[in-house]
């Protein structure tokens, strides 16, 4: 039979739900025997009850993301930056659920994408039909419907990450049309090419554990494309360029990051799909990492700047994380802290040279994940260890794991670039002149993160100043206007905080006018 003939005929669904209804890829029809069964004897409650906690996990990294990109921004876009973030859990939840599942995982054309009628709107898993072909290369012990559950958490997080890197120059109706079509695009491939046992990549002898190529490097260098695109943002002194890049809440930093590594432990513990060895190793060697990252960051901060920062030893923390993500299941614990080590210093690096190159990446998202998830699945080729998951270094691993991420590199920047270009033809992406001046949580969201700037909003004051009345009913009130510079580490040419004082008269009633 000729390949039309194939491509148009649908093989009938059985009641057991152990073959799918194919819907027109040819190469779908190869094997359908190879359909794990419909059999909850194949079911492990162990290794379930671990992938559903570590799903649990991975979706509270989400928030936490939010809290750590709301501190590290300004306060006139807290809302804006956690919104970005949040909306991702509704925008991507839904394009995986309807087709981003199946292109990912579902039975492969040619090794390039997934069939769209292999899962759409999770058809075809059954509660008690395990993983297996073609989302894993043998059948597992866990559903199938816990795997697509848990790979939509994935999912969901990694285009949220990218957000930081264009902060100030989105709108968000072109957000959300972003967010769609770069899952579809960039994720949904990769996820393919690596993680499905069929795509051809993984065929090649390409390895990640738990995301440093299909959700680091992807999402980071993602990050520069965007980036490239908007351009950086214009200030109208010295001054607001300071406020801009100044961290607001650098407790929130440190919340967001604590969520954050304790997310991380279904993440990356809980990539290999089983409560087993490997997994001991992966989240080990995680936080082994994490805690290694965190003291190299500290030293050349300290070395850099004169003094160690909160803010710094929470971005180290994170570098470590992303870094070790590729590896964490292929490599011991002595090497997990080389790595981690080895992560601190190049991702500080990676910062500075892209201030260099006064590429405007507000919250480093290229210098910290795009830089570390290159070098941590570059290592991973020299530091694999066979005894662990069966793939051994060697040079010809070292190639493949290169290659593999220069090309994610390449096509992520690339690929988003074109996908901001074809939205910004349709809509504007960039905010109006007037939209940045009133601050982009009130003229995009009506909405302010604190109930101080709504009344500074009120009476046209500017959310960097401090108001603090001292006086009696009816009296000569005395308000101090302190504008806030930041931490003078932050920018040595800063200038100092200037103080004035005004004298107004006034009740309780008028407040900060």
């Amino acid at each position: 039979r000729s390949e039309t003939q194939l491509a148009l005929q649908c093989v009938e669904r059985k009641s057991d739900m152990s073959k799918p209804t194919y819907l027109g890829f040819p190469d779908s029809l190869d094997h359908p025997e190879r359909w794990p069964p419909n059999d909850c004897s194949l079911i492990d409650s162990g290794d379930t009850a671990w992938v559903l906690s570590s799903s649990a996990l991975v979706f509270f990294m989400t928030p936490g993301l939010a809290f750590f990109y709301a501190g590290l921004i300004h306060r006139r876009s807290v809302i804006t930056i956690m919104m970005q973030v949040f909306v991702s859990l509704g925008v991507t939840t839904a394009v995986w659920f309807l087709i981003g599942f199946s292109l990912a995982f579902g039975e492969t054309s040619r090794s390039i994408i997934g069939n769209p009628s292999s899962y759409p709107f999770f058809l075809n898993l059954d509660v008690c039909t395990p993983v297996g072909y073609p989302m894993w290369p043998t059948t597992g012990r866990i559903p199938g419907l816990l795997f697509a559950g848990y790979q939509m958490l994935f999912a969901v997080i990694t285009p949220a990450v990218i957000a930081g890197a264009f902060a100030d120059r989105f709108r968000f109706g072109p957000f959300l049309l972003f967010l769609a079509l770069w899952v579809i695009l960039v994720y949904c491939p990769f996820a393919h090419w690596v993680w499905n046992s069929n795509g051809y990549l993984f065929q090649w002898g390409v390895r990640d554990f738990a995301g440093g190529i299909v959700v680091h490097i992807a999402a980071g260098w993602s990050a520069l494309g965007s980036v490239l695109f908007t351009g950086s943002r214009h200030f109208d002194s010295e001054h607001d360029r300071v406020i801009a890049n100044t961290p607001h809440n650098r407790t929130f930093v440190a919340l967001g990051v604590g969520i954050l590594w304790f997310g991380w432990c279904g993440f990356n513990g809980g990539a290999g799909g089983a409560a087993n060895g490997v997994e001991a190793f992966a989240l080990t060697n995680s936080c082994i990492s994490a805690g290694a990252g965190m003291l190299t960051w500290l030293a050349v901060e300290q070395h850099h700047t004169g003094k160690p920062s909160l803010v710094g030893a929470c971005i180290g923390l994170v570098c470590g994380l992303a870094t070790v993500g590729c590896s964490a299941g292929y490599i011991r614990p002595w090497a997990a802290f080389l790595v981690g080590s080895v992560a601190g210093p190049w991702c500080y690096a990676a910062i500075e040279l892209r201030k260099a190159f006064k590429l405007d990446d507000a919250l480093d998202v290229w210098g910290v994940h795009g830089a570390g998830g290159l070098l941590g699945s570059t290592l991973l080729g020299c530091l694999a260890d066979e005894g662990i998951n069966g793939m051994g270094r060697s040079g010809a691993f070292f190639g493949k794991q290169l290659c593999a991420s220069v090309w994610t590199a390449f096509y992520s920047c690339a690929m988003t670039y074109l996908i901001l270009t074809l939205i910004n033809l349709v809509t504007p992406i960039i905010p109006t002149k007037d939209q940045l001046r009133a601050g982009l949580d009130v003229s995009l969201h009506n909405e302010l993160a604190y109930d101080e700037d709504a009344v500074k909003h009120a009476r046209g004051l500017p959310s960097s100043v401090e108001c603090a009345p001292a006086c009696k009913d009816g009296a000569l009130e005395v308000i101090q206007v302190k504008a806030d510079v930041g931490h003078p580490a932050a920018d040595a040419a800063a200038p100092p905080p200037a103080t004035m004082i005004v004298f107004q008269q006034t009740t309780p009633q008028t407040g900060c006018a």
